[in-house]
């Protein structure tokens, strides 16, 4: 036989990864596990199994925590935080050093654990999650030594409440855990059901490592535990990963307690190769993107789109590359897919599959081992974009497919989910790369590969994929807060008075929607008053079909979006110079309302929107310093359509402290002015018509906050809400926008020096804006 012979028909051997360091380690501990509280691993109590999926063998014996058992574990992390805080950056830098090396020193261990626990392959859990594991708390041990230089006025949150998934369980904890540690948070820490263990096995490193008691605390068991740690009154922050259903109801749980929430949630990314791509090289990356750890990926590639030209030929390559994937023993360094992590996952994978109708299946023809949870690779082909395979997230081993002809095409079905977590370009043309990854809704995206992963760039997503960011900069601000907290809030109440307006007309001022003066939809109006009981006007009284109106005005208005930073800046200059020409006038209007401060406020105004039109064209995001032969951009886009509920107390300078940065970033807005003074903002609709702004940019209603926060929080083409009200509406405004989760900007009883710094700086640029990471690889 010769070497050519040999070559084609030898067959992979075995090659496993020995177990033993990772059993002996269980049998260490007695195979029973209780919760890790202040240092120590309490006494197991009521306890559920957890199981190998390749084998359905019994690893241990884990602690379903109870109420007890997480009120002592926050408990624990309160006491604990204000020490671990006043160690500095410095102090924290050195013990998640110590973390980052101990990571390094154990890694075998912690690989074999994590295959053992979730099936997935070896070679995964050891050459990817835990270099991933380690480069987190190297990274995070750097980003705490910075913090007092890099990110002054900026404290830790307190206690975070974290619950994590099953897909990449100790790499979800890196993420979580590392920047919270590194901005001086504590952490109550609750892992994912199926797969607890390389949770427990990092506390014990966190012992060995000389961590302070408390720092970390880990509560294990179902989703009641999860429950009851993201709703606890003694938590600050809460950092969710999994699914979209759960999401929803976390941020309805937790709306109006003030607490800090980020959400990273499933999605149904696509995967657009062109006619011009390297097909065999966008066939290994497909690969990685939906079969690495079985699907079992939030952003894996799960929706093929390929344009029809080379389509046929696109899939033969695939099917035959399919034919070649080796699924087996998770241990074995040889095979490419392991096992779902749990039945009742593979049962869902199967049911979903068995349902649809549609399409061509084509599963591997591959050899799955028997007494384990094991699907087949499987590609479904001709499908539609609106198949519920092509819509619902999957979570396992399965690929649909679906075809484009043009780039436009391709951005359209690309974008056509609710989801919008990451998306995969596969071009030989940069300059077809480049055009459509702007175009994708997308908090990722990667050209020519596919999960590419680094803790110096953010990771997140848009629209059902969750809100916040995790690596980089733009990661740590969820785990800050300003060092100095607002006032209690007061509630205004409006100017009382009788009588007309005596020899003057009586005007009543309408709604200023897609560029025109618009009466509102119901035709009720209110009389306004002024500090003296005069009787200044009447406004309209919106209703829902009011902000329907608006918001369709501000979607019509997407090309504004599209606009440069200079001419935007260029139109909110004018906007100030024709306010400023205007100056006495609406000075003399906010005395009428309030009884004093109109100067001072028109004068602030102006100075603001000079403030504003200087950022138009200065925060476009930054480079991520990355390992990798290529870039990693993070990109600041605008955020869409705001709808926010403006100050009462600064009639004009509430509206365009927040009309301006929203501009600024080429958002669209629907603003509610102040409930008590909203005649400024309806004379202000009057410099907008002067001053070159496209209609629909700016939306101005009048109406009460309490009617109109709802309508906005829960509109479901609106994709921000910010809530500046005197009346305390955190509530309502954050249990809405859970409907399509929706970013949310709330005052928590808090108020704000409008006239001061608060009114200004990167918080607002921060919330007018999502993080697009755009990786581009290049090179030999």
């Amino acid at each position: 036989m010769s070497v050519k012979e040999i070559f084609e028909t030898m067959t992979y051997g075995e090659a496993l990864e020995s177990a033993g360091e990772a059993l002996a380690w269980l049998v260490d501990q007695g195979d029973r596990f209780g919760c890790f509280i202040d240092g120590t691993f309490a006494e197991p109590g009521e306890t559920f199994e957890s199981r190998n999926p390749a084998t359905g063998e019994v690893l241990a014996h884990v602690t379903q925590a109870s109420a007890a058992d997480v009120d002592a574990a926050v408990a624990a992390a309160r006491a604990a935080q204000p020490g671990w805080e006043a160690l500095g950056g410095y102090g924290r830098a050195r013990h998640l050093y110590a973390l980052a090396r101990m990571v390094q020193k154990h890694a075998r261990l912690l690989a074999v654990l994590e295959t053992l626990d979730s099936g997935k392959p070896i070679r995964e859990a050891r050459d990817i999650d835990l270099a991933l594991v380690h480069r987190h708390f190297y990274y995070h041990a750097g980003m705490a030594q910075l913090m007092e230089a890099e990110l002054p006025g900026r404290r830790a949150m307190g206690v975070c409440g974290q619950v994590i998934p099953w897909n990449f369980p100790l790499l979800m904890l890196a993420w979580k855990v590392a920047p919270a540690l590194a901005m001086g948070n504590t952490v109550v820490l609750k892992p994912a059901e199926y797969t607890s263990l390389t949770a427990l096995c990092f506390a014990d490193i966190c012992r060995q490592a000389g961590l302070p008691e408390g720092v970390v605390n880990i509560v294990t068991g179902d989703g009641t535990v999860g429950e009851l740690v993201v709703t606890h009154p003694g938590v600050d922050k809460v950092a969710f990963t999994g699914s979209t259903e759960v999401g929803r109801r976390i941020r309805t749980a937790t709306a109006g307690q003030g607490k800090g929430l980020t959400l990273e949630l499933g999605g149904k990314s696509p995967y657009i190769v062109f006619e011009d791509a390297d097909l065999d090289s966008a066939v290994e990356g497909l690969v990685d993107a939906i079969w690495f750890n079985g699907g079992q990926v939030c952003c894996a590639g799960s929706r093929l789109l390929v344009q029809e030209g080379v389509a046929e030929r696109f899939h033969a390559k695939l099917r035959a590359r399919m034919d070649k994937l080796r699924v087996g023993n998770p241990l074995d360094k040889c095979i490419d897919m392991g096992a779902i992590v749990d039945p009742a996952q593979l049962e869902r994978i199967s049911r979903m599959v068995a349902e649809s109708t549609a399409g061509e299946v084509y599963a591997a023809p591959c050899a799955l081992p028997e007494g384990g949870c094991y699907y087949p690779p499987t590609l479904i082909t001709g499908l539609s974009s609106s198949d519920p395979l092509m819509q619902e997230e999957i979570f396992g081993p399965v690929l649909v497919s679906g075809t484009f002809r043009t780039p436009a095409e391709a951005v359209s079905l690309a974008n056509n989910t609710r989801y919008g977590l990451a998306a995969s370009i596969w071009s030989e043309n940069i300059n077809v790369a480049l055009e459509v990854a702007p175009k994708l809704v997308a908090g990722v995206v990667w050209v020519n590969g596919s999960n590419m992963f680094d803790a110096a760039a953010g990771f997140g997503g848009v629209r059902e994929s969750g809100f916040g960011r995790e690596g980089g900069w733009e990661g740590l601000m969820a785990y800050t807060k300003p060092v100095a907290e607002g006032a209690p809030l007061a509630k205004l109440a409006p100017m009382v008075g009788q009588g007309g307006p005596g020899g003057g007309l009586n005007r009543t001022a309408k709604l200023y929607v897609g560029g025109k003066q618009a009466r509102p939809d119901g035709g009720y109006s209110r009389a306004v008053y002024g500090a003296e009981g005069k009787l200044l006007g009447h406004v309209g009284a919106a209703n829902r079909k009011d902000v329907r109106n608006a918001v369709e005005a501000a979607q019509g208005a997407a090309a504004w979006s599209r606009t440069t930073g200079h001419l935007r800046a260029q139109i909110i200059y004018y906007i100030a110079e024709n306010l400023e020409a205007r100056a006495e006038e609406f000075a003399a209007r906010i005395d009428a309302l309030a009884g004093s401060g109109g100067a001072e406020e028109v004068a602030a105004c102006v100075k603001r929107l000079f403030t504003w039109g200087a950022w138009a064209d200065k925060y476009a995001g930054n480079l991520a310093a990355v390992p990798m032969k290529g870039l990693a951009m993070a990109l600041r886009e605008p955020v869409g359509v705001i709808g926010a509920i403006c100050p009462d107390e600064a009639p004009l300078l509430g509206l365009i402290s927040v009309m301006g940065p929203a501009l600024a970033m080429g958002n669209r807005c629907v603003l509610v002015a102040s409930e008590i003074f909203p005649l400024a903002a309806t004379d202000f609709y009057q410099v907008l018509e002067t001053s070159d702004v496209p209609g629909g940019v700016v939306n101005i209603l009048t109406g009460e906050h309490a009617e109109l926060a709802p309508v906005l929080a829960k509109h479901m083409d609106v994709e921000a809400v910010w809530c500046f009200s005197s009346t305390d509406l955190s509530q309502v405004v954050e249990a809405g926008a859970a409907g399509n989760l929706k970013r949310t900007w709330v005052n928590n009883a808090r108020a704000r020096d409008w006239l001061g710094a608060e009114g200004e700086g990167r918080a607002f640029l921060d919330a007018a804006t999502e993080v697009k990471t755009v990786w581009v690889p290049y090179g030999l």
